[in-house]
């Protein structure tokens, strides 16, 4: 594994160059303001400093699923290897209330770290080593290594009581536990399986704008899991927040309620709206809104299980091929059961490809779904909605504050 810091004017420029030396699969690890160094430093603006990692050719070689295989096991892959203590040290000292990293300076003392940024897990893991939780069919061993195993077992059904998937849970905390020496520290162990998450799920891939002229995004998924509402949220926030030409269709003639819906929505943001029943009337929309930024599209909610209306929906999705550029998101609840989900995702996969957006995650206190969903289809997430405020109740996707739920910490 590769952590490289790279610095520039703006932090665009610095991600830039680091694509450009390491190539485009580096994640963001942190971003901060460092100033000029020099005698006339104070004359010019302070730079952006971009700490990225990247997994090394022969770790994701390694990681790769076989192409015919969704097992579990393959989905998820081997977990890259253990960083330096040096770099980890040097990338993963401090952490902010938000969950964000911040180097540590030099001369700083080492604190515990990883307890201001997982807050409660701590105490957890002394509470449960005080009543002597080490495994009874093993032989006595040194305390320290009692303490990191009995550590990992905690951390193990911490992920799993958060419905992170049985396997994914064991893969992850096992590779790390065969890395590390027995007398590794706690927090060292911690930081580590809460950095190798956060590069599983990967920095939020949003809607981009196109190159030329509009991007068209559709929003797929099943009925009920928020798809119109979490359409107005982001139409919303390109409209009046972005100041971007937004359109809005809605290919939804099952439900009068949603076209209706989507059409106030419409009303209230002052931009176009158009319901669409046939392909012939989707281009022809397409030709009115060229000079537009954004034409989002609703489609039907089904039952992944139904072929015909799975056939249509794929029909206009793919009836823009070639003439503009689009997204697909796929839109699911992450209420749902991991299972209704790995078959929600295994339809519309027959489709097209997507990106993630999990919606309701006020109505559960369980996340673990999205590290599932994430490792199953090796699809980007994107966005997660929290309520039905419009447009207030949806933000990118954050990583880290994710991996901190998934292992203890308070949301």
């Amino acid at each position: 594994m590769i952590i490289k810091k790279f610095q520039a004017k703006t932090e665009n420029e610095a991600v830039e160059a680091a694509k450009k030396e390491l190539g485009t699969n580096v994640v963001v690890m942190n971003v901060r303001n460092v100033k000029r160094k020099g005698i006339f430093a104070f004359l010019k603006p302070n730079l952006t400093e971009v700490t990225v990692a990247l997994e090394e050719e022969s770790e994701r070689k390694e990681a790769a699923p076989a192409p015919a295989a969704r097992d579990i096991t393959e989905a998820l892959g081997k977990i890259a290897p253990i960083v330096e203590k040096a770099e980890r040290e040097k990338a993963f000292a401090t952490y902010d209330k938000q969950g964000e990293v911040k180097p540590q300076a030099p001369a700083a003392p080492k604190e515990t770290v990883i307890e201001e940024k997982l807050e409660n897990i701590q105490t957890l893991i002394r509470e449960n080593l005080k009543q002597g939780e080490e495994p009874k069919e093993e032989k006595p061993e040194p305390a320290e290594e009692n303490e990191l195993s009995t550590f990992f077992k905690l951390l193990k059904k911490t992920m799993t009581d958060n419905e992170v998937n049985e396997e994914y849970a064991n893969q992850i905390v096992d590779e790390t536990a065969k890395t590390v020496k027995p007398d590794t520290p706690i927090d060292v162990a911690l930081a580590n399986i809460y950095q190798k998450m956060i590069l599983k799920f990967g920095k939020a891939a949003t809607i981009s704008p196109a190159e030329h002229g509009p991007k068209v995004v559709f929003f797929v998924g099943p009925t009920g899991v928020g798809k119109t509402t979490t359409i107005a949220k982001i139409a919303s926030k390109f409209s009046v927040e972005k100041h971007k030409k937004v359109a809005l269709l809605t290919a939804d003639t099952y439900r009068i309620a949603a076209a209706e819906q989507l059409r106030t929505y419409a009303n209230i943001l002052e931009v176009p709206f158009r319901i669409i029943y046939t392909i012939e009337e989707m281009e022809s929309a397409l030709k009115d809104f060229m000079d537009f930024d954004y034409v989002f599209v609703d489609t039907a909610g089904h039952s992944h299980q139904n072929r015909e209306q799975k056939s249509v929906m794929g029909s206009f999705v793919h009836s823009v091929d070639g003439t503009v550029e689009k997204e697909v998101f796929l839109v699911v609840s992450a209420t749902t059961k991991y299972r209704d989900l790995m078959g929600i995702a295994d339809a519309y996969s027959e489709i097209t490809e997507y990106k993630l957006i999990f919606t309701k995650l006020d109505e559960t206190t369980a996340l673990g779904n999205l590290l599932n969903l994430k490792l199953y289809t090796g699809a980007d997430l994107s966005y997660v909605t929290c309520g039905q405020n419009v447009p207030d109740d949806i933000e990118d996707f954050n990583a880290q504050r994710t991996v901190k739920n998934l292992l203890g910490g308070k949301r």
